[in-house]
């Protein structure tokens, strides 16, 4: 696949302040200007596709080469993700020390290099969106044909849709953070800081337009956003509305839901074939996933940090070969907060246990806490897809699946929203009890309308979407991220885990930001 060389916008206050070179410089390296690049649709479809790829690699050659921009540790988009949703959780011990281990403990402060590294790779992929759409007005397209404009404004709806994951990110993690669009000028220009509750309305008319204007599911080529993918976002948007300041949005969240699972979706039969090499098969429960390859997107975060990550390079009882690697990094193992609330039979519980402990009571100690077996390299006939020592995993990272939707309607309705074609309590047992039964391989599992509670599906959610970066967010949402109600293993430091400040809910705006930006204002605590 051919990726052009792009001019980055950023943050634009950044790309001028000389506070923020060195580490973080985000001069623009310009080798092409628009007016060479937006000649043709084949040209934009290749901008297109840098847009995908920004999550997944971050730079221009295979491996991540020649970078888009420095960052402290270089990490591509999905390995800063990955860093910030599941280290400082009950999912994930991380082995390997140094300051990394301040997400792990919830000790991270302003001057954070990996909630940084998150940020500026959020707002890279955010400039980059607006480059498109500032070539793609309907002004900018004027000169093509009537088939090729009809082509070039799906484009650019699924530019606007990327735009609003990343934005979504930002919210999420960041909660209050600059605003930037295609109307702003490039350079000289300081963004304004919007609220959480501002950031959320931008997405609900954004996500609201864009489910109108993307083709259905049906109708899309694998990997790319749709209309059912607009919906999973509005529906993860709604939510966490009370996350973002903004006031219940549960009936929503049902009726995005419903969206989606009328959209022809269905839950695939073996679990484990949703996280091998062949995911990319998977098309009838996966909605949207970021696609990953040993070819095109090389890069050591996204999946193949969770799969080599996953392995150990000590316990000699582990075959690195089954799990499709070349060797074991020994960077993750499961927590026993985790891997307690799954019952005998549940077939989730993908774990390599010889020689390994159940809980963690050191976590640089590689063999305690059982190791995660969930990704793997492998193809659905047991090969390994790939050489992850030279080119990474080949397997795709679902951002959106048909159990989640069903989980979310579940959480919804139990939390008072409504669904207007009725039934919505026996709605949400029956869907709880559809991914339990895939589950189980029968319907051993189930559950009764009692034993449906908010508590259960949040251990459910655990069992359920483990290592997919919903894990933070779940545990703030449901209020258990910071306070002392629910403890694991190292939660503030402590192996026995302990409550913790509420600022870290959110993690800091970058000080580099805040010395070039006047407009920007810290969150609450740091």
């Amino acid at each position: 696949m051919k990726i052009i060389r792009y001019i980055f916008t950023g943050i634009l206050a950044l790309t001028l302040m000389p506070s923020c070179t060195g580490e973080l410089d985000q001069y623009p390296h310009i080798e092409t200007t628009s007016k060479d690049v937006y000649t043709s649709v084949e040209n934009y479809k290749m901008v297109l596709a840098k847009l995908y790829a920004s999550f997944v690699i971050n730079g221009q050659e295979r491996g991540g080469g020649n970078r888009d921009f420095a960052t402290n540790k270089g990490y591509d988009y999905m390995r800063s993700y990955i860093n910030l949703q599941e280290l400082p959780t009950d999912e994930v011990a991380y082995t390997w020390s140094g300051v990394i281990f301040d997400l792990c403990y919830h000790q991270w402060n302003a001057s954070d290099i990996f909630a940084s590294d998150m940020y500026y790779q959020i707002y890279f992929t955010i400039s980059i969106c607006n480059e498109f759409l500032r070539n793609s007005t309907e002004e900018a397209i004027s000169g093509f044909s009537h088939s090729e404009q009809t082509r070039l404004r799906a484009f650019r709806s699924e530019a606007r849709f990327l735009r609003a994951l990343a934005y979504w990110h930002a919210l999420d993690l960041f909660g209050n953070a600059p605003f930037v669009d295609e109307n702003d000028p490039v350079g000289g220009f300081l963004p304004p800081q919007y609220n959480s509750r501002q950031l959320f309305d931008f997405l609900d008319g954004e996500l609201t337009v864009l489910e109108a204007d993307l083709p259905e599911a049906s109708a899309t080529e694998y990997a790319r956003t749709s209309k059912a993918a607009a919906n999973a976002l509005l529906a993860r948007l709604y939510l966490n509305a009370g996350s973002y300041e903004a006031e219940e949005h549960y009936s929503q969240c049902i009726a995005a839901c419903n969206k989606v699972i009328t959209s022809g979706f269905s839950l695939e039969d073996n679990y484990a074939l949703l996280f091998n090499a062949d995911n990319h098969l998977r098309t009838n429960e996966i909605i949207f996933a970021f696609a990953i390859d040993g070819v095109h997107t090389v890069s050591s975060g996204a999946t193949t940090y969770f799969i080599a990550g996953s392995v150990s390079s000590s316990n000699k009882a582990q075959d690195p070969a089954d799990y499709g690697v070349a060797s074991g990094w020994t960077s993750f193992r499961a927590k026993g907060a985790l891997t307690s609330k799954f019952g005998n039979g549940d077939n989730r519980a993908m774990f390599f246990t010889t020689n390994q402990s159940q809980y963690v009571t050191d976590m640089q100690d590689e063999f305690t806490g059982y190791l995660f077996g969930k990704w793997t390299n492998l193809t659905d006939d047991g090969q390994t897809a790939s050489n992850t020592a030279s080119s990474g995993a080949c397997t795709d990272f679902p951002i959106f699946r048909l159990a989640d939707i069903y989980l979310m309607y579940a959480e919804a309705a139990l939390r008072g929203g409504t669904d207007p074609q009725g039934n919505t309590t026996a709605k949400a047992l029956a869907y709880v009890n559809q991914v339990r039964t895939r589950a189980y391989g029968n319907t051993s599992g189930n559950i009764t309308a009692g034993e449906l509670t908010l508590d259960f599906i949040l251990d459910e959610r655990a069992r359920e979407l483990y290592l997919e970066c919903v894990r933070r967010t779940d545990l703030v949402r449901f209020g258990k991220f910071t306070s002392g109600d629910y403890l694991w293993e190292f939660k503030g430091g402590q192996a026995a885990g302990k409550a913790i400040d509420d600022k870290y809910r959110l993690f800091p705006i970058p000080e580099t930001d805040l010395s070039a930006n006047s407009n920007i204002k810290q969150n609450t605590g740091y």
